[in-house]
């Protein structure tokens, strides 16, 4: 029995790969690859490209234009292109990471308009950013997208027809100051209310298949256009749903056109190897042209259907109503109505709960005895499902206190073998026991009938309750309803009068083909994005209990129609004594410490992720008083493991230097380029003493008035100049709040833990930052109203790194990525 269920799941495992790893299907193409992939060795060839840095605002700006000229000189008669620079400035409010405020100067958008030579009244948007995190060449995130938006340009505007609407192809330069650019474009450009759909180009990993992981909000029409158009499709509503539940720390400019310009579109992103997201080794070599093939055909499918389309005009009379939508295998999209979803579900379920209700209930004479077997099945299915999650969650629980974390980091297999082994053997261990001590007289053909239908009973009960929260994601108990109940009906009557035949067998994994299938390429998709981001997770949360937690859920949902097995084969101590030495053996060798988390395989690399501020510290009194300064390396390991790995390396970044929290000022007193402070704690940071910085182009902060308004409030107004980073932090005084100021809509949005955290970039030639603050008091306070700090970021130029960090970054080990710049930190009490 267990030999032949683990021959069927790694054959569907083997389908299930084969799919992922298939790209493309050979025929002829409109989309040159090999012209889009110069393009993006051209902008990867400029180097990192950080906001305000003359890489992204003159070098790569001008090579977009030329490359734009010289499609504008070859484009045919029938369209006209326009091409706009904006520089926006502006300011908004989100509740990415907690809640924070953006403010944003003379950043880059370039803007191109392909249309009609009549011109259009209706356009379609294609987005990308050139900009990139310091320190890395931005390849798949995201100069792989513009190099594809570049080449879809020149293939349209070689077109002899027409287009029905207007492209706007916006190449925008500062989404990685979280999405500054897009809000500069859609809240402020003449072309903004032209927009009816937009798609957008990103990554979180590098290359592989684009997946479509957001559409919408509503609008189900444009699903329908990726289904008809996409060639090569990969999409699902599923990870729409996990992403928008925000259990992933990250977002993307489909956030900021569906909430500040109220557009619709489709969001896709690269996913592959995210081990190397964000990191120096997302370089243009890593991107098989067969993923910018892939991604071209179908984005220029889908952008070309949209602007020939008569639904983009109406966009408004198509907008209501959602879309249940998957990929089967990557061959084609199923995408049905949300309410054609629901009624579905509740007739498959209605269906089940019938064939259910009639089976246990007749004859009627053994009803209550037939209840009575049918909910301790149940029941017991629960049981050892419970049982079988805390006993591995313990297991990780266990790994993670002793220093083991994140030992199946370079190599996955480890917490299969680990952690899904585990789960196998409490999952039979709890039936088997059920069967020699409570059900030690009965009928194994009574037995696997009963489980099958308690399995059954509770996919039904899933379904329904999934379907009532209203989540399109319920689809899958539908085909682990729908397809069970069916291949159940089909050889019921084999089973009944020759009981567990091999004829019977290969029937019943035929008829679960389907349900199986789907749910190993789910589970796929899904560790494939995971396993990556618990890389860079922050020191919050343990790695190994997410991990096992999403290796137990498969364990659970893989072996829910397979349970009845353990009631009708012989024994299972073979499967158990075997699947028990692979436990423990993982085991042993994950403490010794043999399986090293990191790598730094040229071919393959998985860096630990570290990065290093290099701060000057100084904090002011109520009189401006100097009362503390400081200056240190302060270093943040971004996964659980912390810093323990690199001690050996860089021995003087120990335990005896840990970062202490200033608890009187915002933030802890540290300067965070982004308030993700929640995902770290201060044990898990370190603080190492070094020389001061100066840099040549310090920070200037100047009070320009202390006013008190007549509704009896305090209005305290600033200007700042200083580099193109700089993070602005507040904290009012016990007694006083931050009523209104002069960011975002006016209304001061806190993050967690209270303070206010305002994140400001500019590009070149900023003027001055002028804001203003007003707060309330109820009484006149001896230490003031509010404590404001100001930290400045040097991120490219001259004062990005200091030689004591240079030389502190040269002997991180080659596993690390190890990210550095200077800053320096100004608290001030009013």
């Amino acid at each position: 029995g267990a030999p032949l269920v683990l021959l069927y799941l790694l054959g569907l495992r083997s389908l299930v790969q084969l799919s992922h790893r298939q790209l493309l299907s050979r025929e002829g193409r409109e989309f040159s690859a090999q012209r889009a992939r110069g393009y993006l060795d051209n902008i990867t060839a400029i180097g990192p490209r950080t906001v305000g840095s003359p890489a992204n605002e003159v070098l790569t700006v001008n090579y977009l234009l030329e490359q734009i000229r010289a499609i504008e000189i070859e484009s045919t008669d029938a369209h006209k292109i326009v091409v706009d620079i904006q520089r926006p400035t502006g300011s908004f409010s989100i509740d990415f990471l907690g809640g924070f405020t953006s403010y944003y100067a003379n950043i880059t958008n370039v803007v191109v308009k392909l249309e009609p030579r009549n011109g259009a009244e209706h356009a379609v948007l294609s987005n990308c950013h050139f900009d990139s995190v310091p320190n890395t060449p931005g390849a798949s995130d995201d100069a792989v997208s513009c190099s594809v938006m570049l080449e879809i340009l020149y293939t349209l505007s070689k077109s002899s027809e027409p287009l029905q609407h207007a492209v706007i192809f916006l190449f925008n330069g500062a989404e990685e100051n979280i999405l500054q650019a897009s809000h500069g474009f859609i809240t402020q450009h003449e072309w903004a209310k032209s927009i009816r759909a937009f798609i957008n180009l990103e990554a979180a990993g590098v290359g592989g298949k684009e997946l479509v992981f957001q559409t919408g909000p509503e609008n189900p029409w444009l699903v329908q256009a990726y289904v008809f158009a996409a060639k090569h499709p990969f999409a699902s509503v599923v990870a729409q749903e996990v992403f928008q539940s925000g259990i992933i720390p990250a977002d993307t400019d489909f956030r900021i056109y569906r909430d500040f310009g109220n557009v619709p579109g489709i969001d896709l992103a690269f996913i592959e190897n995210g081990y190397i997201y964000h990191t120096k080794y997302d370089t243009s070599d890593r991107i098989l042209t067969d993923s910018i093939q892939r991604a071209g055909d179908n984005i220029l499918a889908v952008l070309k259907y949209l602007a020939t389309s008569d639904m983009l005009a109406k966009s408004f009379e198509y907008r209501h109503g959602n879309v249940v939508f998957f990929d089967v295998l990557g061959l084609f999209v199923l995408a049905y109505p949300a309410r054609v979803g629901t009624i579905m579900n509740y007739i498959i379920a209605a269906i089940a709960f019938l064939y259910l209700s009639k089976k246990v209930l007749q004859p009627k004479t053994r009803a209550i005895n037939n209840l009575k077997k049918f909910f301790t099945a149940f029941g017991l299915i629960l049981l050892s499902w419970i049982s079988t999650l805390v006993t591995v969650l313990i297991v990780a629980v266990f790994i993670s206190l002793i220093g083991r974390s994140l030992s199946w980091y370079t190599h996955f297999y480890v917490s299969v073998f680990l952690y899904g082994t585990a789960a196998a053997v409490k999952l039979i261990l709890v039936h088997s026991l059920a069967k020699k001590f409570y059900y030690k007289n009965m009928n194994d053909q009574y037995l696997g009938d009963v489980f099958f239908d308690a399995s059954l009973m509770i996919w039904s009960v899933a379904l329904a309750v999934i379907t009532q929260m209203g989540l399109c994601s319920a689809f899958i108990c539908t085909l682990w309803v729908a397809f069970p109940l069916l291949t159940k009906l089909m050889i019921h009557k084999e089973f009944r009068q020759k009981g567990a035949t091999m004829k019977f067998v290969v029937m019943y994994m035929l008829g679960m083909f389907v349900p199986y299938l789907y749910m190993m390429y789910l589970s796929w998709t899904v560790f494939e994005m995971f396993t990556p981001i618990m890389g860079r997770s922050g020191s919050e949360i343990p790695p190994d209990v997410v991990l096992a937690g999403l290796i137990v859920t498969s364990t659970m949902i893989l072996s829910s129609y397979f349970i009845n097995f353990i009631y009708l084969v012989k024994s299972t101590k073979t499967t158990l004594i075997s699947l028990t030495t692979v436990f423990v053996v993982t085991l042993v060798l994950v403490c010794s410490g043999i399986f090293f988390p990191y790598s730094s395989d040229a071919a393959n690399p998985k860096p630990k992720r570290v990065f290093l501020q290099h701060t000057s510290r100084r904090f002011h009194d109520l009189d401006g008083n100097l009362i503390k300064n400081d200056s240190g390396i302060w270093i943040n390991g971004f996964d659980y493991n912390g810093i323990s790995h690199i001690t050996p390396h860089v021995p003087e970044i120990n335990d005896t230097i840990r970062t202490p929290c200033e608890e009187w000022a915002p933030f802890c007193g540290l300067p965070w380029i982004l308030p993700v402070h929640f995902m770290f704690r201060l044990v898990k940071n370190w603080y190492l003493p070094a020389p001061q910085v100066i840099p040549a182009n310090p920070i200037h902060f100047k009070v320009l008035a202390k006013e008190l308004t007549p509704w009896n409030s305090v209005k305290l107004s600033f200007e700042v100049s200083g580099p193109s980073h700089m993070s602005l932090y507040i904290r009012p005084h016990e007694g006083s709040a931050l009523s209104t100021w002069s960011l975002g809509d006016g209304t001061p949005v806190a993050s967690i833990g209270g303070d206010y955290f305002v994140f400001y970039s500019h590009g070149l030639q900023a003027t001055p930052w002028h804001f203003w603050i007003e707060l309330t008091a109820s009484e006149k306070h001896s230490d003031g109203i509010v404590s404001l700090a100001i930290a400045a970021h040097y991120f490219f130029g001259e004062d990005e790194k200091s030689p004591q960090l240079y030389a502190l970054l040269e002997r991180f080990p080659n596993w690390t990525f190890s990210s550095g710049w200077s800053c320096t930190y100004d608290l001030f009490v009013f």
